[in-house]
């Protein structure tokens, strides 16, 4: 099974064009191990199978890559300085686990309300060698940044998305949310101090299901 898995995994990265390298790919499969291990015990997410965790997990964070990647060299940033992230309500580290590995320039803050899941986050951390993942067990409206990107994946409605992360966002930050279909209802939502520059679909490498980003940067408050 994990030669499939891992035929699976490469099939889809070439899909999207990632280019991983074979160190990257190993972290990969190695948090794919990971997850099941702890899940039996954790319960890190309700997606027991591994072809499952692979496609409805794995795969589906990944192609959100190129997107953050994208953003990540219109920063500009100069050479040796790291962008940093919030990834809220990371829950087993998807997507921020896979985010750190596949963008080793960014410091990954993985945030979630459950003492076990950061705990995990941390453990992964360390056994697959990644320097630039941090589990951070606490609510996020607590943190303070300023972050780059603060991103999430079927986390919460847009407004509370936001709302609970503004104080954390980088005055020139701008947030990152993997949606399903296009959330029209929770744009509409959102106030005036959140601005929407663009939604963005994705495609799944397998997965026939409708996916999209939701770009957003935070509005000045005025008089």
């Amino acid at each position: 099974m994990s030669m499939e898995l891992r035929k699976q995994l490469e099939q889809g990265a070439t899909k999207l064009a990632l280019n991983l390298s074979t160190e990257q790919l190993d972290k990969l499969m190695g948090f794919l191990d990971l997850l099941q291990k702890w899940n039996k015990v954790y319960n890190l997410t309700s997606v027991r199978d591994p072809q499952e965790m692979m496609s409805l997990h794995m795969l589906d964070s990944l192609a959100a890559v190129p997107a953050l990647r994208r953003h990540l060299t219109a920063l500009g940033k100069p050479a040796g300085e790291r962008v940093m992230q919030l990834d809220v309500g990371s829950g087993g580290g998807l997507p921020g686990v896979v985010f750190a590995v596949c963008c080793p320039e960014v410091d990954i803050h993985c945030v979630d309300t459950v003492g076990k899941k950061a705990a995990f986050l941390q453990q992964a951390a360390v056994a697959l060698k990644l320097p630039n993942l941090k589990g951070i067990h606490a609510r996020v409206e607590t943190l303070h940044g300023p972050y780059d990107i603060i991103s999430c994946r079927a986390f919460a409605s847009l407004v509370d998305f936001t709302t609970w992360s503004r104080a954390a966002i980088a005055a020139d930050g701008v947030w990152f949310a993997m949606k399903g279909k296009h959330p029209q209802d929770e744009i509409d939502a959102l106030g005036s101090n959140v601005h929407v520059f663009h939604v963005e679909p994705l495609s799944v490498p397998g997965l026939d299901a409708e996916r999209c980003i939701v770009w957003a940067k935070p509005v000045a408050d005025t008089l």
